[in-house]
């Protein structure tokens, strides 16, 4: 008895990457969430991937993506 039996934590999908196509790509069901802030009440309002965009304060479904804390560099010539 040595089937594998599919975790109910993560799920692979099929998906295309600049021309080159990835056939499974493991996605974590816990993954981390990222933080909007709703355009009406200003509720900072976390998501995780694949719940429905919509603050739970007020309802509205206007959300701006924060800017990250992390040190963003570019190359200029």
């Amino acid at each position: 008895m040595s089937q594998q039996q599919p975790n109910p934590q993560t799920y692979t999908t099929g998906y295309t990457t600049g021309g080159a196509t990835t056939d499974t790509a493991t996605i974590d069901a816990n993954a981390r969430t990222v933080h909007y802030k709703c355009g009406d009440c200003d509720q900072d309002v976390p998501l995780k991937r694949g719940e429905p965009i919509r603050c739970r304060n007020c309802g509205h479904r206007v959300l701006y993506k924060q800017r990250t804390n992390r040190m963003v560099q570019f190359e200029a010539r």
